[in-house]
């Protein structure tokens, strides 16, 4: 009840469970990591471990996954996680710019933080970024890969207990990661940050707006990232460039290589102290 209290009706943002992987004394900068749906900050910990000795890093359960709350009347949309993710830094005590590594749903909520907290933000490393375009009126004899995808996860959205049977099965024979997890504790957040985020985003045309330097990682093999869409947003925003790998969505080892990659580019002639 006074939970409830408190987070709805006073509005006040969660303070999310947080993992310092590395406490750096003179950090070269600050690199938060954030998850993609289903997910826990464990998917950052082998990319941690690569990571340069002066590179504090930090990974964050976002609301509703991993150790952090999982209110059921939450909506889960970008906003909330990215407020929630204000309160979790300010608590950390991380006051100056620091680079966001997204995942997935991660990603997006680092553009709505980007968006909303431009100041504290210095760069932005999006992977496997879900960017879907909304065509308000307009219908078409062939379905595009926008429209199918938000079929896809509508359909999951009113069966999430057998998507729950699917993901165990996924989870078993280890055609997922091994952080990927849903259960019968997670998977009412899943299905509404699936609505809040991925159906009825605005990611897109926020991340059009977006004045910091911003890297994207696309796996070539991602079923669930739409190209034309990430093309057309670098070729509208001059801060944003691209780098495909050979990869699907999930985080794996060559994920880990650009990942790093990319935090060296965009820290190689600055330092957060």
């Amino acid at each position: 009840m006074l939970d409830t209290i408190i987070h709805k009706w006073l509005n006040i943002p969660y303070t999310l469970h947080a993992h310092v992987n590395r406490k750096v004394k003179k950090p070269r900068v600050s690199v938060v990591f954030l998850h993609g749906i289903g997910n826990s900050a464990s998917v950052w910990n082998e990319v941690v471990e690569v990571l340069a000795f002066d590179i504090r890093a930090v990974s964050v359960d976002l609301l509703g996954f991993g150790q952090s709350a999982k209110p059921s009347w939450a909506t889960y949309d970008a906003k909330t996680q990215a407020e929630s993710l204000y309160k979790t830094l300010k608590a950390l005590r991380l006051h100056g710019p620091i680079i966001i590594v997204g995942h997935s749903l991660g990603a997006l909520v680092a553009v709505e933080f980007a968006k909303t907290h431009s100041l504290r933000v210095q760069a932005l490393i999006l992977c496997s970024p879900p960017f879907y375009v909304t065509h308000p009126g307009q219908r078409h004899l062939i379905p595009g890969n926008d429209d199918v995808l938000r079929k896809l996860y509508k359909t999951v959205h009113k069966n999430p207990q057998t998507f729950m049977k699917i993901s165990q099965f996924a989870t078993k024979y280890h055609l997922v990661n091994r952080s990927f997890n849903i259960t019968s504790d997670n998977v009412s957040s899943y299905i509404a940050a699936l609505e809040a985020m991925i159906i009825n985003q605005t990611a897109y045309e926020d991340a059009l707006r977006l004045t910091v330097p911003t890297q994207i990682i696309r796996g070539s093999l991602d079923p669930f990232v739409i190209a034309k869409n990430l093309k057309s947003l670098t070729n509208s925003n001059p801060h944003m460039k691209i780098r495909t790998i050979t990869a699907k969505h999930e985080i794996n080892h060559r994920y880990k290589s650009a990942i790093v990659w990319s935090i060296d580019e965009l820290t190689s002639e600055t330092s957060v102290k």
